[in-house]
């Protein structure tokens, strides 16, 4: 068994199918032990710590920080028997081979002999010994010189006279190549800029790159080749001409145009969408076209809720625990659920089902660096006041430093949306998948405020309730939100009846 054990990235919760590696905690040459954390690896639920399967030396690093791996692709190699020497490396074992026999050759190999006396060759190639010969060049009556033969001619022989390849033929009379004759003296012009010429130009392909890399523009040029062709004299001849009085005269002093405004990349900024970022716009897309949402508002006075909520403070079970007013929503929709289950439910199409679900995993959603999470306390339900805020400080805290894991944000029945700790008022929550309702929790406000007959300055906060309408039907949905608004304008009173 191979003492050099490669680990790789295995699935870190309910078919994930790729980890980005944010950071190794451990370097080539380390010497680690069994379950020691070795890689921080985020996913598309959560950032995590992986331990290692086996205690060794780090032999390997295969991928760096900031890239995204497979599940099941190799991320580090591990001795796991360093005491037994030195590990012999891929390129030593690659260059040990065996040698043929000196001077043997497989028959039929190339450059080998091969069956009937032949010499193998590829197709295509080997010996030849026809001289190679080209083609004459077109509007020239000289051809070219022919290649050098494959082996040199006899020294006693006399050096053989150019003749054309075709004797029977004569060769063509044509105009010698324009560059064979001298250039004509143009006469002096005045300095004006030259006139565009309408049309096509007509001008050779290294004609015309002669003139890009001097800069010249063809179509101001007239040109002297047949049929009024620009040739390379013409170029030559329109780079060394002297520029045009108006462009040697200094222009006058002018204030600069402003620049113009630039709209390209060099103004935009690229993020690239994966992790936590890019799971949760596929789950917001799925449920907004997949759930037919509604959402219903109501306005409380939650003076009471913060007046118990500071008593509260002072007993002696809540000093060493964080208590804000999400500690009382959380509490009034794990009673009003109980008055109506059907809001904590699940719309099966595989089965056509709704599932009705006897426990609540209250999820809370979380924003973070790498995006919302929506992170669940498990059978929230069942949690006493005091259990409740535990866990509701607990999940935050765990959530703001990136560590929550994957199975804390699955199986969530019923989620709460605060926005009211960024200072607004309410929204239309989406549904998180699998879901039937979601709270949204606005943000707490001195208004006035009829109470008593009178206008009084009172604490006041909006509440948002979005549902799926096809489990959830107006009358429950309002029911049910309004049970919640009842406990916040007098909790203590509903905890003394509702329990």
């Amino acid at each position: 068994m191979s003492r050099i054990k490669e680990f790789t990235l295995p699935d870190l919760g309910e078919g994930l199918t790729e980890g980005e590696i944010l950071t190794w905690l451990v370097k080539v040459g380390d010497t680690i032990e069994l379950n020691q954390p070795i890689v921080e690896v985020e996913t598309a639920k959560a950032a995590v710590e992986i331990p290692a399967k086996w205690g060794g030396v780090v032999t390997q690093i295969f991928h760096e920080a900031g890239t995204t791996v497979e599940v099941g692709a190799p991320i580090i190699s591990i001795d796991t028997d360093p005491g037994a020497g030195p590990v012999p490396s891929a390129e030593s074992l690659a260059a040990v081979e065996v040698a043929p026999e000196e001077g043997s050759v497989e028959p039929g190999m190339i450059g080998g002999p091969a069956p009937g006396g032949r010499t193998a060759v590829l197709v295509g190639y080997g010996p030849k010994t026809a001289i190679a010969k080209r083609r004459p060049r077109i509007g020239t009556g000289t051809p070219p010189p022919t290649a050098a033969p494959a082996t040199p001619p006899p020294a006693a022989a006399p050096a053989p006279v150019a003749q054309p390849t075709r004797a029977s033929s004569p060769p063509p009379v044509v105009q010698p190549a324009a560059v064979a004759r001298p250039a004509p003296v143009a006469p002096p012009q005045p300095a004006v800029t030259p006139a565009r010429i309408a049309g096509p130009v007509l001008a050779k392909p290294p004609v015309r790159k002669l003139a890009r890399d001097l800069g010249i523009d063809l179509t101001t040029i007239a040109g002297t080749g047949p049929l009024g062709s620009i040739t390379r004299d013409d170029v030559q001849q329109a780079a060394a001409a002297p520029a045009p009085a108006e462009t040697t005269e200094a222009a006058p002093a002018v204030a600069p145009a402003p620049a113009a405004a630039v709209f390209d990349a060099s103004r935009e900024q690229r993020i690239p969408i994966k992790g936590v970022r890019k799971l949760t716009a596929e789950n917001m897309v799925a449920s907004a076209f997949t759930a037919p949402h509604v959402t219903e508002f109501l306005t409380v006075d939650v003076t009471r809720t913060m007046k118990s909520l500071e008593r509260i403070k002072t007993r002696p079970e809540f000093r060493d625990v964080r208590v804000s007013p999400l500690l009382f929503v959380a509490k009034a929709v794990l009673l009003a659920a109980k008055r109506h289950p059907m809001v904590n439910s699940t719309w099966s199409a595989e089965s056509n089902e709704i599932i009705v679900k006897d426990y609540v995993n209250l999820g809370i959603a979380a924003a973070t660096q790498r995006g919302l999470i929506v992170p669940n306390i498990k059978d929230a339900g069942r949690l006493t006041l005091r259990e409740l805020a535990d866990a509701l400080s607990t999940l935050v805290q765990t959530a703001k430093s990136g560590k929550t894991p994957p199975s804390d944000m699955s199986g969530g029945t019923f989620s709460i949306t605060n926005v009211g700790v960024f200072g607004v008022d309410s929204g239309t929550p989406i549904l998180p998948p699998g879901e039937a309702a979601i709270l949204a929790f606005g943000a707490i406000r001195p208004t006035p405020w009829v109470h008593k007959g009178k206008i009084k300055v009172r604490q006041v906060t909006t509440l948002a309730l979005s549902f799926d309408h096809r489990i959830v039907d107006g009358e429950l949905g309002s029911k049910f939100l309004r049970d919640i608004g009842g406990f916040l304008e007098d909790p203590e009173a509903a905890l003394l009846s509702w329990t």
